[in-house]
């Protein structure tokens, strides 16, 4: 890191650009194409993927499932208490890190009623989120969560979630249930497209990233020295290390769906070379940053100064990526987890 700071990557979004709602069908996004050696760049379509990417290339796809992690809950007061699950800590245990919204938080030791009849104890505070110690939800937590649980729309979409939400804020080769946020360049692809991919003799992996709710938490600090990374969950699997090795020898790109993705491969390959890893990664990557694995990056727009940006802005170049944001914007592509792709490679 040098002396980048969070008010080089603000850019103007008039409000009309976020998409509050999916596309008509997945597919059917635009896509701004960055050369990453020239900078230039193409107004596409997403469905133009297909020639941008060469036989013997590898695309990664992050595998997490979104799970339904709003839930409604009451104190023993009467008084509502909203539920944002940030992360599932054990499954068979019921225990989970949240947020918790209330006009007053829940001290330490105090009782929640869930639906269903089930409810929790407040075990501890760590900073804004809260242990919670579930009780009488069932066999299955995952079942449980998936009757009663709401999708965690992000902050910016601003309406209520609907039925289509479950189906659309989800990808299609989502497996691995533990995220609430969608990994959300993955959005656009549909069966038939990853199809065409392998058709065109493209490989195909996965690794798994469960996206956190501090993917939109702001750089607070406009010095990025002073940042604190939030920590996610992710595994790269030997299997996947053994696809990337085969790659790289028969000449093909890694290509990344996704900036949960890059961060995933480039954390298993802090030691310098890709070896299978299982673990939380804190992992800053801001221009300057010298990338070990991924050379084509498909990804969304992201906020403005947000941590998704730097990411990228290190990944194609700061000048032409804050250039293409701006052509994004006066050529109204549609923004954020819901919005367009951009392919740098």
């Amino acid at each position: 890191m040098t002396d980048w700071r969070r008010s080089d990557f603000h850019y103007e979004l008039p409000e009309h650009l976020i998409a509050h709602r999916p596309p008509s069908q997945r597919t059917a996004s635009r896509m701004l194409v960055i050369d990453r050696q020239s900078g230039e760049r193409a107004d596409r379509r997403f469905t133009d993927l297909p020639g941008y990417l060469r036989p013997g290339d590898l695309l990664v796809l992050n595998d997490t499932r979104v799970i339904p992690a709003r839930l409604e809950a009451a104190k023993a007061t009467g008084g509502r208490v909203e539920v944002m699950i940030e992360r599932v800590i054990d499954a068979e245990a019921g225990t989970l890190l949240v947020q918790l919204r209330a006009n007053r938080a829940p001290r330490p030791g105090a009782e929640l009623a869930l639906p269903e009849g089930a409810g929790a104890v407040v075990a501890g505070r760590e900073g804004r989120f809260f242990h919670l110690q579930l009780a009488d939800y069932g066999p299955d937590l995952w079942g449980y969560l998936e009757r009663v649980g709401r999708v965690p729309l992000p902050p910016y979409i601003r309406r209520e979630d609907d039925p289509e939400d479950r189906e659309r804020y989800q990808t299609v080769f989502a497996q691995r249930p533990g995220a609430v946020a969608a990994p959300t360049a993955g959005l656009h692809f549909d069966e038939a497209m990853l199809e065409r991919v392998r058709g065109l003799g493209v490989s195909v992996a996965c690794v798994t990233l469960h996206v956190g709710a501090g993917t939109f938490a702001p750089v607070t600090s406009d010095n990025l020295e002073a940042h604190s990374m939030h920590a996610e969950r992710l595994q790269v699997s030997s299997e996947t290390v053994a696809e990337v090795d085969a790659c790289r020898q028969r000449g093909g790109r890694v290509v990344a769906v996704g900036t949960t993705v890059v961060r995933a491969l480039e954390s298993a390959a802090a030691e310098g070379r890709l070896q299978p890893f299982t673990g939380e990664t804190k992992l800053f990557i801001t221009p300057g940053y010298r990338f070990r694995v991924v050379d084509g990056l498909l990804t969304n727009f992201h906020l403005p100064e947000s941590t998704l940006l730097m990411l990228v802005s290190a990944f194609g170049g700061y000048q032409p990526v804050m250039a293409a944001y701006r052509h994004a914007v006066a050529a109204e592509y549609r923004f954020f987890s819901y919005g367009d792709a951009m392919l740098i490679v």
